[in-house]
């Protein structure tokens, strides 16, 4: 009985160093990742990552891992010749598998979501043109127009639907606008307030899907398969 017993503690002892050390190999790795892996316009310093799954060490000897969660924030995204910041990205990757010396690393399939911010929105859109939550999925768009022949300036805000184009393009279309009887004015403000802006700077193989109108800004959900991360 008394052999038993010891051999129950060697047993809790080697199992929480194992623990231990496997714990501290995941911490190690996630460091080290973050100043490897290259996801879309993000900067150093600005990834996160949690790798999943345990235990780690199997994982790291047939070099894949199960799923490794990575959050980037401030990306930087070009849009119609301007930056346009998309303040965070939370991405699920799944069966990640890196290359010789954790040069390369690819996943095979993920998921995930950008969020951009109406501050974001209005930086890209026209001059004096502001973007702001509208409440019920909508955005709330305002802008001013100088009427032709005269020097009267309107200023109007106008309900929009903002939808995905072409899988990486923002599309803010008012919904109604309010002509009041003044010739040309919808053509007017519509011009000021309806645009398109592209966003890139994506790891290849990662799509946007659908976006959504929320409260804080837009939260635009993605797929993807074969996503180069590093390499």
């Amino acid at each position: 009985m008394r052999a038993l017993r010891i051999l129950l503690i060697i047993a809790v002892v080697l199992g929480g160093v194992f623990v231990a050390a496997d714990r501290a190999a995941v911490y190690f790795a996630e460091t080290e990742a973050e100043d490897r892996i290259a996801f879309g316009g993000a900067e150093a310093g600005s990834i996160s990552i949690s790798i999943d799954g345990f235990p780690f060490l199997t994982q790291v000897a047939r070099s894949e891992f199960d799923q490794v969660d990575v959050t980037v924030k401030d990306v930087e995204a070009g849009a119609a010749g301007r930056q346009m910041r998309i303040r965070e990205i939370q991405a699920q990757l799944h069966q990640v598998k890196v290359g010789d010396g954790y040069t390369t690393a690819t996943a095979a399939r993920a998921t995930g979501t950008a969020f951009l911010s109406y501050e974001a929105l209005t930086a890209v859109a026209d001059e004096d043109v502001t973007v702001a939550y509208g409440g019920d999925g909508k955005v709330k768009v305002t802008g001013s127009v100088r009427i032709p022949l005269t020097d009267q300036a309107v200023t109007r805000s106008v309900l929009s639907t903002v939808t995905l184009v072409d899988g990486d393009t923002v599309k803010v279309h008012a919904d109604e606008v309010p002509g009041e009887g003044i010739p040309g004015l919808e053509g007017l403000v519509r011009k000021k307030t309806d645009f398109e802006r592209g966003i890139g700077e994506l790891p290849g193989g990662l799509k946007m899907e659908k976006i959504e109108v929320a409260p804080a800004g837009l939260e635009i959900s993605m797929t993807g398969s074969d996503i180069r991360l590093a390499g």
